[in-house]
């Protein structure tokens, strides 16, 4: 499936935090101090000043609805980019195996880079942390409003045995960085929602869904932190609106959490390392250190990986294993047969490249360096992969083993794939894949 999503450019009158031009006639940000049904021209309540509802923000992705073989894995559907680095108004369908494709310039990084920062914020990290350079995410042309203040706005839905759940997040990136404004709604009906009130406070007013003796619950959250991750600390869960609040909470978290980004770098991988916990890193670096548990953990598993091996790298493939040195260390070797073996360090940019993405296709949460919702049935989660330049070294070969395999893993339901690619044109013949043409 083929999908053209385009992303139209900020205008200069664009302003930090309002909806898109089409739902407003200027993009103004409510008076401190005065209610929503104040700042309306029409007498009617606006929404908060961060996040607007899911019906007047971001148009829903577009193209033909994929049928999940797995609703009981909570993933995620779509993203919504409504005000963030070079995209506006856009929305992006995720399938199984979802490939990002375009020219340079186009966006698919900044994509993958709001997928993984959503995913840090459903695992609890501070805003901070998740975006370290939060200005580079403001879409350029954007003004400030009054109070000088600019950001961006990103988004998803999570399907599960919730039904559909959609997250809206505004960021404030100048003259702080902070949470301004979070929204999350299932079936039409606003379970969470935070504004800034008094920016004097490192805090925002929340209100979540009741349905007790009273509608709803208002209280104080930090400014630093994703809302809806706090909420199971937050909510009893006494009443029926409240259990409903915990169990769309929940699925978000879960469908966000189990996120590895990967992007192997080949000049780790040559070098010998020493033997540690057996957790891949992003850049794959420690993949000797991988090799040296995961071959004699799962049989299965690494025989799968020694056959991808052999149809990716270049002669005779009898196994792909860890070598231990004098010193300690450990280097990775492709065992040829008749006792020859050739170390890393020899093999070229895409046949590593080719070799880490096929180790972690064929791998789990438990392999590599993420942090899975522990308190969560294996049977339950979906580890979702977001690998920038899929493509990036490989040989026409090499990519195409690698997509149907990676098609072959997704169709269980246990993992997912987000790739970034320059091209497309040759995915299309390998079923299951979603692609997404930025192509302006």
């Amino acid at each position: 499936m083929t999908v053209s999503a385009q992303s139209p450019q900020s205008s200069g009158s664009s302003r930090f935090p309002g909806p898109p031009a089409s739902s407003r006639s200027a993009e103004s940000v409510p008076p401190q101090g005065r209610s929503p049904e104040a700042a309306s021209p029409r007498g009617r309540p606006e929404p908060s000043a961060a996040v607007a509802p899911p019906s007047s923000r971001t148009p829903e992705p577009t193209g033909p609805v994929r049928i999940e073989t797995h609703p009981d894995r909570p993933h995620l559907t779509d993203l919504r980019l409504s005000a963030f680095a070079t995209h506006r108004g856009a929305g992006f369908p995720l399938g199984s195996l979802t490939l990002f494709t375009g020219p340079s310039g186009c966006g698919k990084t900044s994509a993958l880079r709001a997928y993984e920062a959503l995913a840090r914020l459903g695992a609890g990290s501070a805003v901070g942390e998740v975006f370290p350079d939060p200005v580079a995410c403001v879409p350029e042309r954007a003004r400030p409003d009054a109070q000088r203040r600019r950001g961006f706005r990103i988004g998803c839905t999570a399907d599960g045995p919730e039904g559909p759940v959609r997250l809206d997040v505004a960021v404030q990136a100048e003259p702080e960085l902070r949470i301004v404004g979070e929204r999350l709604t299932s079936g039409g009906l606003v379970l969470l929602e935070t504004a800034l009130r008094d920016p004097s406070r490192r805090s925002v007013q929340a209100a979540w869904h009741t349905a007790g003796s009273s509608p709803v619950t208002r209280a104080p959250l930090p400014d630093d932190r994703l809302g809806t991750a706090l909420l199971p600390l937050r909510v009893a869960g006494k009443t029926d609106g409240q259990r409903q609040v915990l169990a769309a909470a929940e699925q978000m978290v879960v469908a966000l959490r189990s996120v590895f980004a990967c992007d192997p770098a080949p000049e780790r991988m040559r070098d010998a390392v020493p033997i540690g916990d057996g957790r891949l890193l992003r850049d794959c670096g420690n993949l000797a250190d991988v090799l040296w548990r995961t071959r004699s953990e799962c049989g299965r598993r690494h025989g799968q990986l020694v056959t991808a091996v052999r149809t990716g790298c270049a002669g005779p493939v009898v196994d792909i294993l860890a070598e231990p040195l004098a010193d300690g260390m450990v280097r990775a070797v492709l065992d040829r047969g008749d006792g020859l073996r050739t170390g890393f360090e020899r093999l070229g940019d895409g046949e590593l490249r080719y070799a880490a993405l096929a180790l972690v296709l064929l791998t789990g949460p438990g392999v590599l360096e993420v942090d899975p919702p522990g308190e969560v049935p294996a049977a339950m989660q979906t580890l979702t992969v977001l690998a920038d330049g899929l493509d990036r070294g490989v040989d026409v070969r090499q990519r195409a083993e690698l997509l149907r395999l990676a098609a072959r893993m997704c169709e269980r339901g246990h993992i997912r794939l987000v790739g970034a690619v320059s091209d497309a044109s040759w995915a299309t013949q390998i079923d299951g894949v979603t692609v997404v043409d930025l192509d302006p």
